[in-house]
C-alpha cells in the first residue's frame, strides 16, 4: 500500500494519461482520493483506463477529456470547460509527449518537420496548457513537468527528444521563478528506463542501429544502473505523489531523477 499524501479532494490533471507513465500516475493518484482529470488524444484508451480506476475517498471521482495539446483552439476550449466544471486546479502533471529517433544523417524530406514537431509536442504543449490553466491555479498549486534522464545526458540519434527534455528542465526552472510569487511550485521528474511501449520502441531502434539484439542492448543499459532491473510506471509514481504533496513545499525548480541510479545528478 502506498503512503498517505494528504491529497484527498485535490484536483489533479494528468496529460498523456491513456498509457505508459501517465496511466501509472492515474492509478496512483486515484488511490489518494483526488478529483482526477485525465487528458489524452486517445479517447477510447482514456475511457478504458478510467473504467479500471477505483477512486478512494468521499467525493473522489475520475473525469476524462480528449484534447490535442498542439492545437491552440482545442487547448483554449478545454481550459474554458475545465474552469466551468472544476474551478480550481491543485496539481498539473504535464506528462504528455512523444519519443522517436531523429538521426542527423536522415535524408527523409520530412526530417526537420519531425524534429520540430517533437519539440512542439514535448515542450510547447506544456507551455500552451500551463498558460491556459494558470487562472485556475493559486497559492499551493504544484506543476510537475515530465523530463527524462536524457534531459541530463545525451544519446546518439535522438537529438530532438534529448533537446526537448533538456528544454523541459530549463522551462521548469524559469517558471519556478515566474510563478513563485504566486505561491505555485514547478518541478520536473527525470525518469530513467521505464518499461513502456515508447521506451521499448526506442530500445528497439537503438538495437537495430547497432546491429544487436534488443535483449543485449537492454542488458547493457540496465548494467549502468546502481540498482538492478527496469522500472515500471507504478514503481516511480511515488516521486510524483511526493512532489504534489505539501511535504514537498520547499521544493521548486528541481529536476528529480528516478533512474535506479543510472544518472546521479
Amino acid at each position: 500500500m502506498r503512503p498517505h499524501y494528504a491529497l484527498e479532494n485535490k484536483t489533479v490533471l494528468i496529460t498523456g494519461a491513456a498509457g505508459g507513465i501517465g496511466a501509472g500516475l492515474a492509478r496512483a493518484f486515484a488511490a489518494q482520493g483526488v478529483q482526477l482529470v485525465l487528458l489524452d488524444r486517445s479517447g477510447e484508451a482514456l475511457l478504458n483506463l478510467a473504467a479500471q480506476l477505483e477512486p478512494v475517498g468521499k467525493g473522489a471521482a475520475v473525469h476524462t477529456a480528449v484534447c490535442d495539446l498542439n492545437d491552440d483552439a482545442q487547448v483554449a476550449a478545454f481550459a474554458q470547460d475545465y474552469e466551468k466544471r472544476h474551478g480550481t486546479l491543485d496539481v498539473l502533471l504535464n506528462n504528455a509527449g512523444a519519443e522517436y529517433p531523429t538521426p542527423l544523417s536522415s535524408t527523409a524530406p520530412d526530417a526537420m518537420a519531425r524534429w520540430s514537431a517533437l519539440l512542439d509536442n514535448n515542450v510547447s504543449s506544456m507551455v500552451r496548457l500551463t498558460r491556459a490553466l494558470l487562472p485556475c491555479m493559486g497559492a499551493g498549486a504544484s506543476i510537475i513537468n515530465q523530463s527524462s534522464i536524457w534531459g541530463r545526458t545525451g544519446v546518439a540519434d535522438f537529438s530532438a527528444y534529448v533537446a526537448s527534455k533538456h528544454a523541459v528542465i530549463g522551462l521548469t526552472r524559469a517558471l519556478a521563478f515566474e510563478l513563485g510569487p504566486r505561491g505555485i511550485r514547478v518541478n520536473a521528474v527525470c525518469p530513467g528506463w521505464i518499461r513502456t511501449d515508447a521506451a521499448m520502441r526506442s530500445l528497439a531502434s537503438m538495437a537495430a542501429t547497432q546491429g544487436r539484439s534488443e535483449a543485449d542492448v537492454e542488458k547493457d543499459l540496465l548494467a549502468q544502473q546502481a540498482l538492478g532491473g527496469m522500472l515500471t510506471p507504478d514503481a516511480i509514481a511515488g516521486v510524483y505523489l511526493f512532489l504534489a504533496s505539501s511535504d514537498a513545499a520547499p521544493l521548486t525548480g528541481q529536476a528529480l531523477v528516478a533512474s535506479n541510479g543510472e544518472v546521479m545528478a
